[in-house]
């Protein structure tokens, strides 16, 4: 099958210019093709912008175990309304992905249900660093220190050393320091206001669990991710990164604060939580200064009865993968970044970061992973719209200007124009650990 995408502005990896992919089978097999080409299908993308499909490094799809908020084929359908043609899962579902079996087991299941590229990372324990040590088909290590489900806490510091010694997968956290939150737990016990999450999930417990993790990196010259950054302070920590450290915000981050409290209440109850507008600022500068490299999502739904149980019943975490690249086209709109930006934060760079294979940049011989967008769209984000099975968004009522149009995966258009093409299922992510990660390519 031959697909030739004409006439586009394509966001290349080191220029931006209107010309035509030819996509064969699953591969892009050339850019700007001779005019006499054949092909099977003709795409005029005249006005359009052809971008790299969106790697979203850290979301929960809730299965095995919780998929009554969320589950591997109504995500992915989310995945490719918004553009995200990769994802790769975070490890705290039930059973928790610690063992080579589950992980496979987890790998398995995606295969029969993904409308678009998978991969899982292998969660820590303070006792599984010989499963870590051997883990293969995956991006990574993904550690809590902080709260998190089941056995997936590690707090003490002799097995944080131990991981960080005795593995070589690059390895990411959920940095919040356990201690911190406890103590300001037990200040605040009996309260049911909501906004006292982020003062119980303080800056200070986000600024000493990210001092930790990266001294860890340091001392043990182990490539280490921050996720969900969420505070002004933590970005001073990733200045110096001696090719080993980097990082990512996401969306509820750069664009909600305490203030929001007040509209949305749990809806926007996050960990980390979320911090002030001045935060707001020094991380998207921070994002702009190439000190933050990735935005991702951290999409985490629960269902609207949940959300609005009384605090603190109510569960952390909000839907965000459908919509994440529009809100940062809306953001090209404004003028506030370029689109060639958003392609390095959303796409290139998270392949680099995971060292995944083929994806995330537009040339030759990549994946035919894309998305088409129209700058000049605007619509309005609708709760009863939303792919997600929780069917909400924070974002619910918000209007946007640019948004994805259509969206391919291996060479298949999985989306377009409001229609889900479920005929085809997308591919395991493949890792080339070996090439150095991010700061080496």
């Amino acid at each position: 099958m031959k697909t030739l995408i004409k006439n586009a502005t394509v966001v290349l990896p080191n220029e931006t210019l209107s010309t035509s992919i030819l996509i064969e089978d699953t591969k892009i097999a050339d850019i700007d093709p001779a005019s006499q080409v054949t092909v099977d299908k003709v795409v005029d993308a005249s006005g359009l912008h052809l971008l790299p499909g969106v790697i979203d490094d850290q979301v929960h799809f809730r299965e095995p175990g919780l998929t009554h908020k969320e589950d591997l084929y109504t995500a992915t359908r989310a995945c490719a309304k918004g553009g995200v043609t990769t994802f790769l899962e975070m490890p705290n579902t039930n059973p928790n992905t610690v063992t080579q079996e589950a992980l496979e087991a987890k790998l398995a299941l995606a295969a029969g249900k993904c409308l678009v590229n998978y991969g899982f990372y292998i969660g820590a324990t303070p006792d599984n660093v010989e499963d870590l040590k051997h883990a293969h088909r995956t991006p990574g290590i993904k550690i809590f220190i902080g709260s998190s489900t089941g056995n997936l806490l590690v707090d003490a510091q002799d097995a944080l050393e131990r991981i960080f010694a005795e593995t070589t997968l690059p390895a990411c956290a959920h940095c919040e320091d356990e201690s911190t939150v406890r103590a300001n737990a037990e200040r605040f016990a009996g309260t049911t206001d909501v906004h006292d999450h982020s003062r119980i999930r303080d800056h200070e417990a986000a600024i000493i669990a990210t001092r930790r993790a990266i001294d860890l990196a340091k001392r043990h010259t182990h490539r280490f991710h921050v996720l969900h950054v969420s505070t002004g302070a933590e970005t001073l920590l990733l200045a110096e990164h001696e090719n080993l450290i980097t990082a990512e915000v996401c969306p509820h981050h750069l664009f909600f604060n305490v203030d929001d409290y007040e509209r949305l209440g749990s809806l926007v109850q996050m960990n980390p939580s979320i911090k002030t507008e001045e935060d707001n600022k020094q991380l998207w500068h921070a994002l702009l200064d190439g000190l933050i490299q990735v935005i991702a999502t951290d999409h985490a739904p629960h269902t609207l009865e949940e959300k609005r149980q009384p605090y603190p019943k109510s569960p952390s975490g909000l839907p965000a993968v459908e919509n994440s690249l529009a809100l940062m086209l809306n953001q090209v709109h404004r003028g506030l970044c370029t689109i060639e930006q958003v392609v390095r934060w959303m796409c290139d760079a998270p392949a680099r970061v995971w060292d995944i294979v083929d994806k995330g940049r537009i040339a030759v011989g990549y994946d035919a992973d894309l998305v088409l967008v129209d700058l000049n769209k605007a619509a309005t984000i609708h709760n009863e719209e939303q792919e997600t099975k929780s069917k909400w968004s924070p974002w619910d009522g918000e209007s946007l200007t640019g948004w994805p149009v259509s969206t391919w995966v291996m060479g298949h258009q999985v989306f377009c124009n409001g229609v889900i093409d479920e005929s085809r299922r997308g591919s395991e992510a493949i890792y080339d650990h070996a090439r150095g990660g991010y700061w080496s390519t």
